[in-house]
């Protein structure tokens, strides 16, 4: 049976392209640039068709269009529009109403299509930050509205980490040029986000450092085998969802007596670090806010 979902309510519409519910239902009135479809009792829906044609809308009202100059326009002409004035100022937000696109209809072609354009003009790295981390905070919020459902997130990160891996093993070749300290990568014990992380990766090996990467759902005691092997590491913990809040201050006094010594401290980053008690950060124990501060500090 096929369950991709295909239908969407006006609530879905408004997360998907930020305008207010109650906007879009002024549109609809007065210049009739939607034409929702009806259930048998009459509660309206839209479909994918009408979701392209709202996203289109959006890009064209953001770029200056207004309203009532649009709804004039013949519908085949809304698209053309749209691929006519995409430029450097609009592209981010044209890339990710696509990779939004491909996401909802599980479109693998779509998405490569949108990303092969994007990198005739940017590098991978302009990619990511431009497009791709925002376009992830966005799903994030769709998930939590269940807007989109975890099927939507897996397939969307599954092609994401497919391009991470690519690049990342481009650059693996290169000696590493910084010798002064080794990054250990992780996802701790029933942690599975990933992406973050192996961005992480692929910054740390752009800027020379040699890595160790570990990956998903590591105990503590694989991180005391690396210890063995190395000395002045950076050990980086990547945490979503996983030490739960309230286990997580447990969970660094734990690293903080079993893991570290003299030369090793821990740099967390992720949605749930943000959690970890002020009073337990010092020069052994960082947090950082998001992938942009982490970046700046390599």
């Amino acid at each position: 049976m096929n369950n991709v979902k295909n239908t969407f309510s006006i609530k879905d519409l408004e997360n998907l392209t930020g305008i207010k519910a109650h906007t879009i239902r002024i549109w609809e009135k007065r210049y009739n640039i939607l034409e929702p479809l009806r259930t048998e009792t009459n509660i309206r829906y839209y479909d994918l068709k009408g979701l392209q044609k709202i996203l289109n809308i959006t890009l064209l009202h953001d770029y200056g269009y207004k309203i009532s100059k649009i709804s004039k326009l013949p519908p085949e002409k809304i698209p053309v529009l749209v691929n006519e004035i995409i430029s450097t100022k609009s592209v981010k937000n044209h890339a990710i109403s696509s990779f939004k696109m491909a996401m909802m209809n599980f479109d693998q072609k779509l998405f490569l299509d949108t990303y092969n354009n994007l990198l005739s003009d940017k590098s991978f790295r302009e990619i990511f930050f431009e497009v791709f981390i925002p376009l992830m905070e966005e799903i994030g919020f769709l998930w939590q509205a269940e807007t989109i459902s975890p099927a939507h997130e897996h397939f969307i990160s599954y092609l994401i980490k497919l391009k991470l891996w690519v690049n990342t093993e481009n650059i693996q070749s290169n000696e590493p040029t910084k010798n002064d300290k080794i990054f250990v990568l992780y996802l701790p014990s029933d942690e599975v986000h990933e992406l973050g992380l192996m961005y992480l990766n692929y910054e740390l090996i752009f800027s020379g450092y040699k890595t160790i990467y570990l990956g998903e759902s590591v105990p503590l005691d694989s991180l005391k085998d690396i210890k063995k092997y190395f000395n002045n590491i950076v050990y980086v913990c990547y945490s979503t969802v996983e030490p739960h809040k309230e286990i997580l201050g447990t969970y660094v006094k734990d690293l903080k007596e079993q893991i570290l010594d003299d030369d090793s401290k821990v740099w967390f980053i992720g949605r749930n670090s943000q959690y970890i008690d002020e009073k337990l950060r010092d020069e052994k124990i960082r947090v950082f806010e998001n992938i942009t501060e982490f970046v700046q500090e390599i």
